[in-house]
């Protein structure tokens, strides 16, 4: 059997739990103002987060020694995105040994939920999620970015190129 009570009249009143939370940032605010030094907050634009090693930020899509990008056109990246955020256009290479190549490779980083999961479904090593963070804009059609933001961006200083260069020339012992 359960009993139901009726609330006290104290408990229907607002005003207790209004003083107890401006009390305790009262408390808050004056043991800031005692020790500065504890304070969890940085000064933004003089002072930087550093993010770990592992940290997942803006897309890179890598290239290889001759500056050509990585990328084969698999479609994998655009399959295991969850946002759906992956758009690519695909063409048949000139060159015989090299099947297709991306004419367009667009990301909407608006959409992107930053998982990861492009990168680990590339088999190539050809995007990756890169330490940059800090994006800005003035509208929506900045974060629309292709192949020239993603691979060749002035940040990059000439592209990343791929670890899989390096693994393929040891592999073969050159």
């Amino acid at each position: 059997m359960s009993l139901v009570r009726k609330p006290s009249a104290a408990a229907s009143w607002y005003l207790p739990g209004i003083l107890a939370g401006m009390w305790f940032t009262f408390v808050k605010m004056i043991g800031n103002i005692l020790n500065p030094k504890k304070m969890p907050t940085l000064n933004y634009p003089e002072e930087k987060y550093e993010y770990g090693p592992r940290f997942k930020g803006n897309h890179v899509l890598t290239v290889k020694k001759d500056g050509s990008i990585r990328c084969t056109a698999c479609m994998l990246c655009a399959t295991a995105c969850p946002a759906q955020c992956i758009k690519i256009t695909a063409a048949e290479h000139d060159d015989p040994t090299v099947e297709k190549f991306p004419i367009s490779y667009e990301i909407d980083v608006l959409r992107c939920v930053y998982c990861g999961f492009c990168e680990e479904a590339c088999p190539v090593d050809a995007i990756r999620m890169g330490p940059e963070w800090q994006t800005a804009g003035l509208n929506g059609s900045k974060f629309a970015y292709d192949i020239q933001q993603l691979a060749y961006r002035p940040q990059l200083k000439g592209g990343v190129v791929s670890v899989l260069d390096d693994q393929e020339r040891h592999q073969a012992g050159i």
